[in-house]
């Protein structure tokens, strides 16, 4: 309910997407679809930034406080984890649809490819909750979620880009092996914010 609350961020990721994709529109209209593709997933890593990784640090020290007597340490990440991925699903979604519109679609399966958009948006989510909730207890937090970020957000904007460019070949396949490499490294995300989120609860 507090996140919900804070309309101003809501809204301001909604202006941020309509904003950045009619620049795109203005600049190249009907791009070729690794572009589109390329485009799109950048598009999703800054949208996630904007939206999700800055659910912890806008925290203030006394809300954090009243969390702390009310809610336990995974029950607290895990409701952070579940708002955070809803939120960049219905982003996600919304990002999708104004691309289609703007851009067109280039791509030849579209029920996969909403599939992809929709899994890489909810990767993009825990990855940035995961990374926010480390560095709002640093005093670099910008940096510390440069440098954490870089290293874990790039192998997975690759097997995104690597499915996606399936969606837009006819005759290719979707590799199930790497969607289920996908998913693994979501539920290692998922298990590593569960393990260490208390450790840095005390603090």
């Amino acid at each position: 309910m507090l996140e919900i609350r804070q309309q101003y961020s809501f809204y301001g990721v909604l202006l941020y997407i309509a904003a950045t994709i009619f620049v795109l529109y203005m600049a190249l209209e009907s791009p070729e679809s690794n572009v589109w593709n390329g485009l799109f997933w950048v598009i999703q890593l800054f949208i996630s930034i904007n939206a999700v990784a800055k659910s912890f640090l806008q925290e203030s020290r006394g809300r954090m406080l009243y969390f702390y007597s009310i809610a336990g340490p995974r029950d607290f990440v895990l409701a952070k984890l579940l708002f955070n991925s809803l939120l960049m699903l219905l982003m996600s979604l919304l990002s999708l649809a104004l691309f289609s519109l703007f851009l067109g679609n280039p791509g030849v399966k579209a029920a996969a490819f909403v599939g992809l958009v929709l899994l890489g948006g909810w990767s993009l989510s825990l990855v940035f909750t995961f990374l926010a909730a480390i560095a709002a207890k640093a005093q670099q937090n910008a940096a510390i979620m440069a440098i954490l970020g870089f290293p874990i957000i790039i192998p997975q904007l690759l097997l995104l880009m690597r499915l996606s460019n399936a969606a837009f070949t006819e005759n290719a396949n979707i590799p199930i092996a790497t969607v289920l490499l996908l998913v693994a490294l979501d539920a290692m995300v998922i298990l590593l914010a569960v393990i260490l989120f208390p450790f840095l609860w005390k603090d």
